[in-house]
């Protein structure tokens, strides 16, 4: 059978903005950045991608970028030519911007996410409890090496986030393994998540960004930990680690699960074209473009 064509896809991470206006999203890792040719870049880790969806756009006759749509007008197009059902999207703690546009006038299509800053407090915890009651949050994000100060995987300024999620039966998707930006990956590495599943065992915990270099790791410790799940954010399907992909095809085939990257380093079309050629089994493809993510964030 290969990849299936009539499965409505659930995206698990989805950006909300392109072209210039997309700079403004990484304002926050701007002081953690000392390297000259971040500061030009149209995300922080540019360098990694060919082909940055919409990181060069044609000028007016004033010389100025024109810029793509944004919000679901961007996205929806993208969405329907590729079968994306549902994208998950980062909502702020303003409330206001093109995601929560997106889950407000298209509750069909959108859920939200929030990834609040663990240096931030009680305050984090009164956001995600805020906009948990106003938008019907359906996870909290996290990108330990992209905070200032950073908060490794396994802080105790987490630790009130991971409760909370318990409380509040969401799962968190945290990056996890060398990150893309230019800012020290120790906060990252995978080792961490096994302290945070053993003090939180009705944690839900699913990691982006690959793992790298550290997948083995991963999958050693999805075996240990029921609640450890793994999402494709940020890959390329071509460079899905063997070891992720092999996981799913034997023990794993619940644990791992579809996330794109688009528009911030990937074009939609793009990953789709190439999924076609991952070697996933036939019985694989429905759990991971969809039903892991549906039973993870309790879209039922």
């Amino acid at each position: 059978m290969g990849f299936p064509e009539d499965i409505g896809v659930i995206d698990t991470m989805m950006g909300t903005t392109a072209g210039t206006t997309g700079k403004n999203r990484y304002a926050f890792l701007e002081r953690a950045l000392k390297d000259a040719e971040s500061a030009n870049m149209n995300f922080p880790a540019q360098y990694m991608f060919k082909d940055v969806p919409f990181s060069d756009q044609a000028r007016d006759t004033d010389g100025n970028l024109d810029e793509p749509p944004q919000g679901p007008d961007l996205l929806l197009p993208f969405m329907d030519r590729c079968n994306v059902e549902i994208a998950m999207v980062g909502i702020p703690a303003s409330g206001e911007g093109e995601g929560v546009r997106c889950v407000t006038q298209h509750p069909e299509r959108f859920i939200p996410c929030h990834e609040p800053d663990p240096n931030d407090g009680v305050e984090a915890i009164r956001t995600i409890r805020r906009l948990h009651d106003e938008f019907g949050l359906k996870a909290v994000t996290a990108f330990p090496s992209g905070r200032m100060p950073q908060v490794p995987i396994d802080a105790p300024l987490m630790y009130p986030i991971y409760a909370l999620c318990c409380e509040l039966d969401i799962p968190i998707f945290c990056c996890a393994g060398i990150p893309g930006p230019r800012v020290p990956a120790a906060p990252q590495h995978v080792e961490r998540i096994d302290q945070v599943m053993y003090d939180f065992p009705e944690l839900t915990f699913v990691t982006r960004h690959g793992c790298e270099p550290w997948e083995d790791l991963a999958v050693k410790l999805m075996l240990k930990w029921p609640g450890l799940h793994y999402s494709t954010s940020a890959f390329a399907p071509k460079h899905y680690p063997k070891a992720i992909i092999d996981y799913a095809n034997t023990r794993g085939a619940d644990r791992i699960i579809y996330a794109g990257y688009f528009p911030m380093g990937l074009s939609l079309d793009k990953i789709f074209q190439q999924l076609r050629n991952v070697p996933f089994k036939n019985e694989v493809w429905p759990k991971f473009l969809r039903d892991n993510a549906r039973r993870v964030l309790k879209l039922d």
